[in-house]
């Protein structure tokens, strides 16, 4: 990472360290974020997005070892899902600890993902905590592929642009979704 790149980060990190809301690119779209465990920074992006609050949002992690922090207990097989990926893979696992609760939904569930991109990675690390991480766009309206499709809306709302991978034109898929259950059984959503 270059000078540039490690001050850009710095700078989103320290903005979710206040409580603030970030606008960053990830391994698949560009994501509205924050930290995970504040509970304000997490209903500002609902309000942000115009979205309900019953519609639970993922967060991202640095590293596998992170994740058994943030449930009760990971099922086995969702250990195996993550290593055989070869694209994102958000897994929805049960009984979700140590995040804000506006993020856990109804039933105790929460989605992670382990990232793998440069920019979201450094991000979850040099925070040491899960960053949420939510398509920017408005609830119902489609989703921004790069950040030229960001609504001026959007990026006034958020406290901090990630000055990075800006220029992109790629159009990324989104993440697989499987959900676990505590007896390992899974559901292929997306």
């Amino acid at each position: 990472m270059n000078q540039l790149e490690r001050e850009a980060i710095q700078k989103a990190v320290d903005v979710m360290r206040e409580g603030g809301v970030i606008l960053y690119p990830t391994d698949t779209v560009w994501g509205i974020g924050c930290d995970a465990t504040c509970s304000e920074a997490v209903r500002r992006i609902y309000e942000i997005k115009r979205r309900e609050d019953s519609k639970s949002m993922l967060c991202l992690t640095d590293a596998i070892g992170r994740v058994d922090y943030y449930f009760e207990r990971v099922p086995e097989i969702a250990w195996d899902l993550w290593e055989v990926a070869d694209k994102p893979l958000t897994l929805i696992l049960p009984r979700a600890r140590n995040v804000a609760p506006e993020l856990v939904a109804a039933d105790g569930t929460m989605g992670m993902r382990i990232t793998k991109e440069a920019v979201s990675n450094a991000l979850c690390a040099r925070l040491k905590r899960p960053v949420v991480s939510t398509s920017a766009n408005i609830s119902g309206e489609p989703t921004a592929r790069c950040f030229a499709d960001i609504s001026e809306e959007i990026k006034r709302a958020v406290d901090y642009i990630v000055p990075l991978r800006q220029e992109e034109t790629k159009n990324p898929a989104p993440s697989g979704i499987i959900k676990v259950d505590d007896g390992g059984v899974i559901k292929v959503i997306r």
